[in-house]
């Protein structure tokens, strides 16, 4: 299993990080993939340099595709047409797409959460169709979940998704969560 975590200029430092060791951890090959570039700042100036740059990569080549939030993070993820055409090719293949914080505007944008239950960061519901109040939604195989505070129930689900549930149990035993 391989999942793309993209990162662009201002993401969610504790989403993005939580989610690559947590994935890594339960043996899922996680690539992070800078946009536009490998040096990545986010939202709380901490610098990441990403694995490789989003324009190198084939985002066919992967089983999940995660997008964290973060401001200005989101919207940067959102005017790349790379990432649009991700999603909707994800989407169409039927490929684990998980986005968190104010990422699920992005999946909105690409235009697969028209007949979807989603959810997204709290005071955000305005910029999704059917937004819910949940941490946490799953639908078919589209996750979302709503900020910082979900990202390891956000990435235990994406296990869970990937890799079974008893490999997300022995994550969240191991992590004591």
């Amino acid at each position: 299993m391989r999942a793309l975590v993209p990162l662009a200029e201002g993401f969610e430092e504790i989403e993005a990080t939580t989610v690559i060791d947590v994935l890594r951890r339960a043996g899922i090959d996680v690539i992070t993939a800078g946009l536009p570039g490998t040096y990545i700042r986010g939202s709380n100036n901490i610098q990441i340099v990403a694995d490789k740059k989003m324009d190198d990569l084939n985002a066919s080549d992967f089983d999940a595709l995660v997008l964290v939030g973060g401001n200005p993070g989101y919207k940067n993820l959102g005017k790349s047409g790379k990432i649009k055409d991700a999603i909707q090719e994800f989407d169409r293949k039927g490929k684990t797409i998980a986005a968190i914080c104010a990422a699920p505007s992005v999946l909105c944008k690409a235009g697969i959460l028209n007949n979807r239950k989603a959810t997204i960061y709290p005071g955000m519901e305005k910029d999704i169709p059917r937004p819910r109040g949940k941490r946490l939604e799953v639908d078919e195989h589209i996750i979302t979940s709503q900020g910082p505070g979900t990202a390891m129930e956000f990435s235990l689900k994406i296990v869970e998704k990937l890799a079974g549930a008893s490999k997300a149990e022995m994550i969240k035993k191991q992590l004591v969560f």
